[in-house]
């Protein structure tokens, strides 16, 4: 997707009109880099978007190139994240700023172009203005980062507590570093993926678990001394990690479920009892909160910004939009190792 370049609205005029063009209260921000989420190729490849045709990508960032009516200037060249969903501001939910539950809400990516594009018109209410020592890349891993960082704000995670993460991919690396920024003392990284484990200890995470070997569980109790984690995240939406949580959380534990299931989530009778008789506090984690309290966009910014948050570790691969079909197949085909995959745009 293409735009002309803006020369005005107000003072401004277009020398030549493309498409998007920013409406009233919008931006026409030029997409400098841009995440591949495991939601997007699902997206691509089988599910498909809530219509056809629709640009895919959610995580994203750029430099604010055209201004629609309205909008203040000092927005015009500024470096700036994107929150994706854009809500109805008229719903009970909305009313309150509970925007990740918005009855009637929009999306980029997926029920509305997304990042994968040259240019994208934007709220400005969706803007999150960035350090401008952060690099766009930086940036367009706040969405991940955000969402970590609220899953945690559910646990409530305290000084040194126990959490384990079931997923070491990208957002279970983030949700590790983020925990112990926190303050958090033992963070346990758990996957099947010997890869995954491998490159989350390259990270800096040396309490790494295979949760496909037979002893696992044995592995969580030398570690934290018999006790249990006071903290287990689902992260990856199977029904073996979630009894996994219930099984390694210690009494009077909490379970946070992060991971978007894309089958059936049984429980066993056992892993049941797990959370009666253990008095499992167990809840859910969607997307992220951004209102003016409560802001996990700009925190997870501000503390990338401190240098207490390092992603860019994270990003093992780095393409033009042009390679974007490559990009896709590697990841789906899974035909080499990566965690994060970034397209980059000029």
């Amino acid at each position: 997707m293409k735009a002309g370049v803006l020369h005005g609205i107000g003072d401004l005029r277009y020398e030549e009109v493309g498409d998007p063009v920013p409406k009233a209260g919008e931006v026409l921000l030029k997409v400098k880099a841009a995440g591949i989420c495991g939601s997007d190729i699902g997206r691509i490849y089988s599910k498909g978007t809530y219509h056809f045709p629709t640009i895919p990508g959610h995580e994203f960032a750029g430099e604010v190139v055209a201004l629609g009516d309205g909008v203040d200037k000092t927005f015009l060249h500024k470096k700036a994240a994107v929150f994706p969903l854009i809500p109805c501001h008229k719903c009970d939910m909305c009313e309150v700023g509970e925007y990740a539950s918005c009855r009637n809400y929009n999306y980029f990516g997926s029920r509305c172009d997304g990042g994968f594009a040259e240019y994208i018109a934007v709220p400005t209410w969706n803007l999150v203005m960035c350090d401008e020592e952060l690099s766009y890349e930086e940036m367009a891993m706040a969405e991940p980062a955000a969402v970590s960082l609220h899953a945690l704000s559910r646990a409530g995670v305290c000084l040194g507590d126990s959490v384990a993460i079931f997923g070491a991919g990208a957002i279970g690396l983030m949700l590790a570093s983020l925990a112990q920024v926190w303050g958090a003392g033992k963070v346990i990284l758990l996957d099947i993926d010997a890869q995954k484990l491998e490159f989350a200890k390259k990270a800096g995470f040396p309490y790494t678990v295979n949760n496909g070997d037979a002893n696992w569980q044995e592995c969580i109790r030398e570690i934290t001394q018999g006790r249990g984690v006071d903290i287990a995240v689902e992260g990856a939406g199977v029904p073996a990690t979630y009894a996994g949580c219930l099984n390694v959380a210690k009494p009077q534990g909490k379970v946070v479920l992060m991971g978007n299931p894309v089958g059936g989530m049984e429980l066993s009778q056992k892993d049941y009892w797990e959370i009666l008789r253990k008095q499992l506090a167990v809840m859910g984690t969607w997307n992220s909160s951004y209102t003016k309290q409560k802001n996990d966009w700009e925190t997870v910014l501000n503390v990338m910004a401190s240098g207490k948050l390092d992603v860019k570790p994270f990003i093992t691969h780095r393409f033009p939009l042009k390679d974007m079909n490559s990009a896709f197949e590697m990841v789906r085909d899974k035909k080499e190792f990566s965690n994060r995959v970034i397209f980059i745009m000029e």
